[in-house]
């Protein structure tokens, strides 16, 4: 892997007081996890649902707890097993060795649910849509988020749905569901989330000139591009991996067309 990219946004490392991780999808891809990318993608990773016709938009919808519980837990649960099960690639230990050294650190901003940063060792991490290891009250009925813990379903894999018991509100009893934010979700407690971005916001605010290393984000769901473009707006340090939809606009930053991983390791893996 060569190219003047490379070569300057090594540079633009080499100079960083600060590591700003913004990450979509596309980083948990070499780690073997599915990135859901349009309707064919996301059935060749779930082909039950493919012969139901669901998609994942269809699926990732906050009322099936209400309406189908067994359907919506058959989803979430999958991936809440499938996600504890996948270790970290070795990409997310290169970024944590490479801003654990610099005199400002490491931070994280995610829309990706499944926790792989935490579980790679990162500290400081923003998730933007929430995480599938905690749960909230469908209703809700309070303000309470509380983590999955040990929680395993019980999943038909030939149908995709799941078998009860199913989790429940501890305070009211409603059915539980993941604290992430949904299609069309306006019950998703975001006071986890809130208070994550709050520290993130003040880590910024101590680090005006952190490197931003943008990962696996596409623009069909652009949280992650958004963020990481004002984060770096001011000085232009942005290194925008991904092999799909690479461009940085307005020339401002670094365009990588690779996957996470190879870049990663050509940029930090000697």
């Amino acid at each position: 892997m060569t190219g003047d990219g490379l070569a300057e946004a090594a540079e633009m490392l080499a100079g960083a007081s600060a590591l700003l991780v913004c990450a979509g999808a596309g980083m948990g891809v070499d780690s073997g996890l599915p990135d859901f990318r349009g309707d064919e993608g996301f059935w060749r990773a779930y082909p039950p649902y493919a012969r139901l016709g669901l998609s994942f938009a269809e699926l990732a919808d906050p009322r099936h707890f209400a309406e189908d519980p067994e359907l919506a837990w058959g989803f979430y649960g999958h991936r809440l097993d499938l996600y504890r099960r996948t270790a970290p690639h070795a990409g997310f230990g290169l970024l944590l060795r490479f801003g654990s050294g610099l005199p400002g650190g490491a931070a994280v901003f995610t829309s990706n649910v499944d926790g792989q940063f935490q579980a790679a060792g990162f500290g400081l991490v923003a998730e933007a849509h929430g995480s599938i290891h905690h749960l909230q009250c469908t209703i809700p009925c309070g303000p309470a988020i509380w983590p999955a813990g040990e929680l395993s379903l019980d999943i038909d894999e030939s149908t995709m749905r799941a078998r009860p018991p199913l989790p429940s509100c501890p305070d009211c009893g409603a059915p539980a569901r993941p604290n992430i934010l949904m299609f069309g979700d306006f019950d998703w407690l975001s006071e986890r989330t809130d208070a994550q971005m709050r520290t993130l916001d003040e880590w910024r605010r101590a680090n005006r000139r952190a490197v931003v290393v943008e990962v696996g984000a596409g623009r069909a769901v652009p949280t992650v591009r958004r963020y990481a473009e004002l984060a770096s707006a001011a000085t232009g340090a942005l290194i925008r991996i991904n092999p799909r939809e690479p461009e940085v606009r307005h020339g401002r930053g670094v365009s990588l067309p690779y996957p996470a991983l190879p870049a990663l390791t050509a940029l930090l893996g000697g």
